[in-house]
């Protein structure tokens, strides 16, 4: 029997809408169908996630992954001129029971490059980072038949996973403690099935409008020589344009933590990213001017463990059932005044006017063409970018929360 792998930051996404987003990618390769789900089932043998579902431990609040001999990912085979956003909006719109349905769904489209591939998946099969690499292997095998390596996930288990000094500060320790008094004193727990039947109705009334924006070689190098004459990163430059663009002087970034946790394995799936705000006060009208500002802000969070691990932390240290009522006490009808609290004061899901910005980098491929990241609809977010450049051509995707 496979060892139980225990959610812990992860559940922050078990009982929360709009916790999916996708790659949707170009592959040189003739289109095979056949290829296609034979590829994607060497996929599921090499990452034990892709064949578990999510369930619940009898007589405790412990959720944990279960391994599924007999479950299948979904590869939905479609015609060269079917919309892929078409697509996307119907698994949005349907909801994801995690106890039953796959991690991952995958559509396929015959295309004029070869092949167009979508993959869909659940925040608890991995971040946006293991997404990318799930694509490379992917495109990698199809095209080449380069088989990845297999290798068992090595979740957080508990705050000492984190970098050293990632302790909480004292106002986030008094907030998190009188949170979790509040729920324990509260008596009481959500239901999956009442979540579901709240995402339902949540996702039914969502107006999520996307739009993307090209840039490519010529473009992307005159950003780059103009970031390099300045002194900051391209990643900078971009929470500087929604800055100015979106009129906020905060915006939230996504940070690879690969590197400065204990217990990642390299190619393995599961969350190793972290949040954090960069907040800028001034109002600076030149974007480099800004992005200098904005490149000083983030390198001095990412010089401190206790800012950029502060997310993490507060799930490590926040009550695992009252981390499941969060969204269904702000968003919808269950009663909670501590998930509400925690949901309107430290989340952000009540005024949800949040931006927020998910780059994965740049990649030279010879199997992948170009490809959009189309980032998660958070609930705290009215504006969220995906960031992703393949072979030069960056590609934003712009998800706006009407």
């Amino acid at each position: 029997m496979a060892e139980k792998k225990y959610l812990y930051t992860e559940r922050a996404h078990y009982m929360c809408p709009n916790m999916h987003f996708g790659i949707v990618a170009e592959i040189g390769a003739e289109f095979d169908a056949n290829r296609i789900i034979e590829s994607i089932g060497v996929l599921k043998s090499a990452h034990p996630l892709m064949r578990s579902l999510i369930a619940e431990e009898q007589g405790s609040a412990r959720i944990y992954y279960e391994e599924q001999s007999q479950l299948e990912i979904p590869v939905t085979i479609k015609k060269a001129n079917d919309d892929w956003q078409t697509d996307y909006e119907a698994v949005s719109s349907a909801g994801w029971n995690v106890q039953k349905e796959a991690l991952l769904k995958v559509f396929a489209y015959p295309s004029e490059s070869g092949t167009r591939v979508l993959f869909i998946t659940h925040h608890l099969l991995c971040d946006g980072r293991g997404l990318l690499q799930l694509m490379q292997e992917f495109a990698d095998l199809y095209v080449n038949d380069v088989k990845p390596h297999p290798v068992d996930e090595k979740l957080m288990e508990s705050f000492d996973d984190l970098s050293s000094g990632s302790d909480l500060g004292l106002i986030s320790k008094v907030l998190i403690k009188y949170a979790n008094k509040k729920w324990r004193k509260e008596g009481h727990k959500v239901s999956y099935e009442d979540y579901l039947k709240f995402e339902r109705e949540h996702d039914s009334k969502q107006d999520i409008k996307r739009e993307i924006r090209n840039i490519d070689e010529e473009e992307l190098d005159t950003l780059l020589d103009l970031c390099r004459e300045s002194g900051v990163s391209l990643n900078d430059y971009l929470v500087a344009k929604m800055m100015i663009d979106e009129s906020t002087d905060k915006v939230v970034i996504a940070s690879d933590i690969r590197n400065k946790i204990k217990n990642y394995k390299e190619g393995a799936l599961g969350n190793y990213a972290t949040a954090f705000g960069v907040v800028v006060k001034k109002k600076r009208s030149e974007i480099m001017e800004l992005a200098k500002a904005v490149d000083h802000e983030v390198r001095s969070i990412m010089s401190k463990p206790d800012r950029e691990m502060l997310v993490l932390s507060c799930y490590f240290n926040m009550d695992p059932e009252l981390l499941d009522a969060i969204a269904i006490s702000t968003l919808g009808g269950f009663e909670s005044k501590a998930g509400r609290f925690v949901g309107s004061k430290m989340f952000g899901y009540e005024k949800r006017d949040g931006h927020c910005i998910t780059n994965l980098g740049r990649v030279e491929s010879s199997v992948i063409s170009e490809a959009v990241f189309i980032p998660p609809a958070s609930p705290a977010n009215r504006k969220a970018w995906g960031v992703l450049t393949i072979n030069k051509k960056m590609r934003i995707c712009s998800i706006h929360s009407v």
